[in-house]
């Protein structure tokens, strides 16, 4: 470790032992304070089993609200150790290609007058290089998977696709890149570049990509520019995505009117091809001015500027004749899964408050509902304008304190109103429970939690929680009579009971249960990998540990995370 630095950044390669440099691994071992960003890398296992001892930043992510913060409350432990002895920190890869804490440690320890010396190594990125034999001196691009929107690729030159690292991503960034890649074109998936017994480098057509079993967070994808054939089509649809207008779509003529002359969109099917014509309304209207996106008014805010036609018209074309055989197969009930996948996404972003992030998995949510609705519309009953008109009938009606004539002087009264007029829009029919409203499809606590406050709008509720929380104790004692009785029926019953009187108790603390479950269980994750990590150093597999060995681990933990 150079002597003359208060901090030291050192990179661990992309994955492989021998990719270590030999500053790093004498940096390494001379250290007495070293920290990792991450302790999920293929070569910190093999620190470990050197006897590297080292602390890890795992926790941070499962505690922190978004990347941002969790590499800001990464830069001031670093920088707060390294006020009081040498520090050592060190990142896959190289330590400047793509690492924000390295920036902000820097940035930190320039304002406090800390030397800070970086030690370089080997970038995922010139593993792959080297795996595919790719030259990137003749027009690679390098593009987040995370971030196509912001920056497709250019069909022209070859593409390293970073950032695709699961399924769910790789579902993602298929989807977009057909939007200007053929479904078929060929791409190259590449995980674990350059570590010897677990690199894994497959050719497929690009829809395939999100079929393969062993995406992880160690894979990209290379997409090789397209033949001279297929490239207008591509920079065309590169071009549309990038907001320029071009005058074809997969070899299928578009008819574009010129900008300000229509005020709406549609798509018509004509002798077995659809004929698109997109609305492009004039830059001003638009909110450009020249190159630069203006400050938009409040006449802008008022209309939406990017309608659902585009989404439309790109799903009927991947279920269409010669569109992606994959897309092509799904019906109602094999999208269920990835309906609820998405929403979980959404909510993962919103908990992690990063607005990129939630704009993202909006519209992956977004898809499932304009992929549903194209099914239905081949199917004779229904489409995406059946829909938005029901949904827009329905805030209307059900909006009479904004619409109509009606007054609501708070939310309480705005919810009793709503209540009315849902009990007035099921007259006529067979009288039916308020709780026959809550989807039994939900998960088992959050279905718990609605039906609680949907009996609590009518007035069956405690007044407080201390009612609640005598119900949970009462709960609990009949459990305990259960379990000495042995009759495993019951048990199971009362332990639902329980379950379903805490969510209660939960609810009228004003916690949402979902949310605090979802923290415990991250916080019992940390807790066991240090467990486990601790079984590690002494060389012997968990199990042969005592219970009291692991729970004095545990106990550790518990202390770490306070610190």
């Amino acid at each position: 470790m150079p002597s003359h630095a208060r901090i030291t950044i050192a990179g661990l390669g992309a994955g492989a032992s021998s990719g270590l440099t030999m500053g790093v691994w004498e940096a390494l071992r001379g250290s007495t304070c070293i920290y990792l960003r991450t302790g999920k890398h293929p070569v910190v296992e093999w620190l470990r089993n050197q006897g590297i001892n080292f602390q890890t930043f795992d926790g941070f992510y499962d505690e922190a609200a978004s990347f941002g913060e969790v590499y800001e409350r990464i830069a001031g432990q670093v920088i707060e150790e390294a006020r009081r002895a040498h520090v050592l920190y060190a990142v896959p890869g190289h330590p400047l290609v793509a690492e924000e804490s390295v920036r902000l440690i820097i940035e930190k320890a320039e304002e406090e007058g800390l030397e800070v010396a970086v030690l370089p190594a080997v970038s995922f990125l010139d593993a792959i290089y080297t795996s595919l034999r790719l030259d990137p001196g003749r027009g690679l691009q390098v593009v987040d998977g995370l971030r196509l929107e912001d920056r497709p690729p250019l069909p022209a030159r070859p593409a390293v696709i970073t950032q695709v690292y699961s399924r769910l991503v790789a579902s993602d960034v298929k989807l977009y890149l057909m939007e200007i890649y053929p479904p078929e074109h060929p791409v190259t998936v590449v995980r674990a570049a350059g570590i010897t017994g677990e690199e894994r480098i497959e050719t497929h057509p690009l829809f395939e990509i999100d079929r393969l079993d062993w995406v992880d967070h160690l894979t990209s994808v290379y997409i090789p520019e397209l033949g001279n054939e297929s490239w207008d089509v591509g920079r065309e649809k590169s071009d549309e995505l990038r907001g320029i207008t071009t005058g074809s779509s997969y070899g299928k003529d578009i008819s574009y009117e010129t900008p300000g002359q229509a005020g709406g969109g549609q798509a018509e099917e004509k002798d077995g091809e659809i004929e698109v014509v997109e609305v492009i309304e004039d830059d001003e209207q638009a909110g450009w001015d020249g190159d630069e996106l203006r400050e938009p008014t409040y006449e802008d805010e008022t209309q939406s500027r990017f309608p659902l036609d585009p989404l439309v018209n790109i799903m009927a074309r991947l279920r269409g004749e010669g569109g992606c055989p994959w897309d092509r197969e799904q019906d109602h009930q094999s999208l269920k899964p990835y309906l609820i996948e998405e929403a979980y996404e959404v909510l993962e972003a919103l908990d992690e408050e990063d607005m990129y992030k939630i704009c993202e998995e909006l519209g992956d949510l977004l898809l499932q509902i304009v992929f549903h609705a194209q099914i239905a519309k081949e199917n004779r009953q229904f489409d995406i304008n059946d829909v938005i008109a029901g949904i827009n009938e329905k805030l209307i009606r059900r909006h009479p304190h904004v619409f109509g004539s009606v007054n609501a002087r708070d939310s309480r009264e705005v919810l009793v109103n709503w209540e009315k007029i849902k009990a007035k829009e099921r007259e006529g029919g067979a009288p039916k429970s308020l709780l026959v409203s809550i989807p039994s499809a939900l998960p088992a606590l959050m279905r718990a939690n609605k039906l609680q406050k949907a009996a609590a709008r009518v007035g069956f509720d405690w007044p407080d929680y201390q009612g609640a929380y005598d119900k949970t104790q009462e709960e609990l004692s009949e459990l305990k009579s259960a379990i000495i009785a042995g009759d495993r029926l019951e048990i199971e019953e009362e332990v639902g009971d329980l379950i379903f009187s805490t969510v209660n108790l939960a609810r009228l603390l004003g916690i949402e249960p979902e949310g605090a479950l979802s923290k415990t269980s991250a916080k019992f994750i940390r807790r066991f990998e240090y467990v486990e990590n601790m079984a590690r150093t002494k060389g012997k597999d968990l199990s042969h540990f005592t219970l009291a060995e692991k729970d004095e681990w545990w106990e550790e933990a518990k202390k770490v995370e306070k610190i």
